[in-house]
């Protein structure tokens, strides 16, 4: 009777110290934490939605336009870095200014900043009604990334129209 309960005992020791480990850094889901709100960083006046005419002809290539990347985001919502075997993934969510946002992406934007990989949560948007609930304009993006393109990365940073979110290793 007395191995029973002192094997209960352990074994209710042993579980209960569990849930301290799956909270703790030691456990690699848990390196990137969730998102947290940053300030938008301004630009230099240039509208970068609009792209830039490549004047350089010659005899074998023609002028062609570049396609517009889209529009940021009015709201990013949540920022998760997932851990993953070989690397992880980046969801991001948002809320649009209007209905009907398609093609939304995390565009990739240089910071100069050591340890901080940037993106910009870029969507296309259809001409629709504005006064729609949110949960109609949220979408839902991903990017995954490799062990490699995350060496050396401390700070992730996902930047919408009105807000930034940043998750920290």
């Amino acid at each position: 009777m007395t191995k029973k309960l002192t094997l209960l005992i352990v074994a209710a020791l042993v579980l209960t110290s569990c849930g301290r480990i799956s909270q703790s850094r030691f456990n690699p889901l848990n390196w990137f934490g969730a998102g947290q709100s940053v300030p938008v960083q301004t630009s230099d006046g240039t509208n970068p939605l609009l792209p830039q005419r490549n004047r350089a002809v010659s005899v074998f290539r023609t002028e062609r336009e570049e396609v517009a990347t889209g529009f940021p985001i009015a709201q990013v919502t949540e920022l998760l870095v997932e851990r993953r075997p070989g690397g992880a993934i980046i969801r991001a969510t948002g809320v649009a200014e209007r209905a009907g946002p398609w093609n939304a992406r995390l565009t990739p934007v240089e910071t100069g900043e050591a340890g901080v990989l940037a993106y910009s949560f870029d969507v296309l948007l259809q001409s629709g009604p504005a006064a729609v609930p949110a949960r109609t304009r949220m979408v839902t993006v991903a990017r995954a990334l490799t062990d490699q393109e995350l060496a050396g990365i401390t700070t992730i940073r996902v930047s919408g129209r009105s807000n930034a979110l940043a998750s920290r290793r």
